[in-house]
């Protein structure tokens, strides 16, 4: 049942809300103050190569 369960909510849930925790997780991870740091500059680089520049709102 519990294997169920969890087949439903990964088939439920959206892209955006999977990346999110899964981004969450990676930062939940970081040992220090600057490794925080590192990590979300990293995801923010990654951010920004995902998506075409004619799509940045500025």
């Amino acid at each position: 049942m519990f294997l169920i369960s969890r087949l439903f909510l990964f088939l439920t849930k959206s892209a955006d809300q999977v990346a999110k925790e899964r981004s969450d997780a990676y930062l939940a991870e970081a040992t220090d103050l600057y490794d925080l740091e590192f990590r979300m500059r990293k995801l923010d680089r990654e951010a920004a190569v995902r998506q075409p520049s004619w799509m940045t709102q500025h």
